[in-house]
């Protein structure tokens, strides 16, 4: 009888310990909610032209090649703008998961280009909700071409171009996210007294997940009246992402020639209403230089 009072008594206060582990675990936050955060809102650091609220992974390189072939309304004299091209070949690189760097040089212009983006929202759910994505972007672009009259004095200042940007982003769902890039282009020259050292736009991008792999995109870049000289459009851009292990091919119809900000924003000449636009492509390869 002892015997059997004894093992029921065990056996009352192993299931009290049981039970008061468990209540510890919880005071400890064991079933506290977790903060998501929502990731590939677009699938490169690039929507086409514009930047992406996306950001180059920490210790990771990402090389990219841009092309653009000429204006469709070439005609079949010019093979539909297949015998002229322009590219640019940079390079991306996350110092962290938040701070990228990159540089390029493009044909157009000969201009080379340098800029900074951080990431300092990210959307997220669960314990910490954060309805955006948000980044700062600072781009310095200088032309190395020629000077068009050497024999006067010309600045090296005058070569410069400034853009600032902040990207804001959201993703909706799995299939669909939308961008805005409230943006500042500084020009240091101007080649007319109607155009402005300053300029003004907007950008919106958006992006619709068609299959697991195969992604459409859209661009859009509106600049303020009054600031450009007259003949220069706004950018629209349209294209597809195919994503196929380390490489990420964008194609895609564009009235912009320049592939860097201060070229896209504030000199686009095409309109497509005419076939004034290009067919091109980015192509995406990441390495991971750093774990």
């Amino acid at each position: 009888m002892q015997t059997k009072l004894f093992i029921v008594a065990l056996a009352s206060l192993l299931a009290q310990f049981a039970f008061g582990q468990d209540d510890l675990l919880t005071l400890l936050g064991d079933d506290e909610p977790v903060t998501e955060y929502a990731t590939a809102a677009f699938k490169a650091n690039r929507v086409i032209n514009l930047h992406s609220i996306e950001s180059t992974a920490g210790g990771v390189l990402d090389v990219k090649i841009s092309h653009r072939f000429g204006f469709v309304n070439g005609g079949i004299k010019e093979l539909f703008g297949l015998d002229a091209a322009s590219i640019r070949i940079g390079a991306d690189y996350g110092i962290s998961n938040r701070l990228t760097v990159g540089f390029g040089r493009s044909s157009y212009e000969k201009t080379l280009d340098g800029f900074l983006k951080f990431k300092f929202l990210r959307q997220s759910s669960g314990a910490k909700v954060m309805p955006i994505t948000a980044s700062v972007l600072a781009i310095a672009a200088m032309k190395t071409i020629p000077w068009a009259d050497p024999d006067r004095k010309n600045y090296m200042s005058s070569r410069m171009y400034y853009t600032f940007q902040l990207l804001l982003g959201r993703k909706f769902s799995e299939q669909f996210s939308l961008q805005l890039s409230p943006t500042v282009l500084h020009r240091n020259l101007v080649r007319t007294k109607t155009e402005k050292n300053d300029v003004l736009a907007l950008g919106l991008a958006i992006r619709q997940k068609l299959t697991k792999r195969i992604a459409i995109n859209a661009e859009y870049i509106y600049v303020l009246p009054d600031q450009l000289a007259d003949g220069y459009k706004n950018s629209l851009s349209i294209g597809f992402d195919i994503e196929t292990g380390g490489h990420v091919f964008q194609l895609h119809f564009t009235n912009s020639t320049s592939m860097i900000e201060k070229g896209f924003i504030g000199e686009t000449i095409g309109d497509w209403r005419n076939g004034g636009v290009h067919f091109g492509f980015n192509v995406s390869r990441v390495f991971t230089v750093k774990k």
